[in-house]
């Protein structure tokens, strides 16, 4: 049930990296929203508000959501948990303050809000109470086989996303079920996603993209790639459609 007389909540995608990628629904929803809140880690820029800047209303009112804890911490234990839980809760009553006041906020996402995305984590901490919308924005996946030129499914083809956090065993029994993959959160897991891929015989068409759509993007054939740690913005492309001419 929404509170009467309160704000909107809105998620945005932006999309994957380039600024052209945002949809005309997107720009439009940022020229009117009162408050633009963002993800960032801390003491870095936010990366989707470089991507979406340009659209925002004059004098909106920006409202940065540090994370206390980086990506890179373990996170199966109980401080990391606590820490991420705590700051989402902290996260929502801040908007929640806004959309009490009868503001209009919208909540940047690359990519698409509902995909592996932080905007989740308010969405359904608010959405029972406010009303809210959607924006629906090019995923980064998408982004990357489009820039690569990759057709990814055909016909019957199967496609899995899969986060390269899984272990080694898991990712090697599900790509060995697929006939096309996706495998995010790439970092630190490179090798062990290698490993998986030649395991399940499907080395040989794995393709690594970093940075995709972006400015300074690439990409190689996973094989050729070294084991070094990826960034974060890297992902693992496995093309399915293995019986075209």
């Amino acid at each position: 049930m929404s509170t009467q007389g309160a704000g909107r909540l809105i998620g945005v995608g932006v999309g994957p990296g380039d600024p052209e990628l945002m949809t005309l629904k997107a720009a439009r929803a940022l020229g009117e929203a009162q408050v633009i809140a963002y993800f960032a880690k801390r003491g870095r820029a936010s990366h989707s508000r470089a991507i979406a800047c340009a659209h925002f209303r004059e004098g909106a009112i920006e409202l940065p959501l540090d994370y206390p804890v980086t990506t890179e911490s373990p996170k199966d234990e109980a401080p990391y948990r606590e820490a991420i839980a705590a700051f989402y809760e902290e996260a929502a009553r801040t908007v929640a303050g806004h959309l009490d006041a009868g503001r209009t906020v919208a909540v940047l996402s690359e990519g698409d809000p509902m995909f592996y995305g932080s905007y989740m984590h308010l969405h359904v901490r608010l959405a029972g109470r406010y009303p809210t919308e959607i924006v629906a924005g090019v995923t980064g996946m998408s982004g990357c086989w489009s820039q690569l030129g990759a057709p990814i499914a055909q016909g019957d083809d199967v496609l899995s996303v899969l986060p390269g956090t899984l272990s080694e065993a898991e990712l090697a029994r599900r790509l060995g079920e697929a006939d096309a993959a996706v495998i995010m959160k790439v970092g630190r897991n490179l090798p062990k996603i290698r490993r998986a891929l030649a395991a399940s015989g499907r080395l040989g068409r794995a393709v690594y993209v970093e940075r995709g759509t972006m400015n300074g993007g690439h990409c190689v054939p996973l094989a050729a790639r070294d084991e070094s740690p990826a960034p974060y913005f890297a992902i693992v492309l496995v093309p399915g459609w293995e019986a075209r001419g």
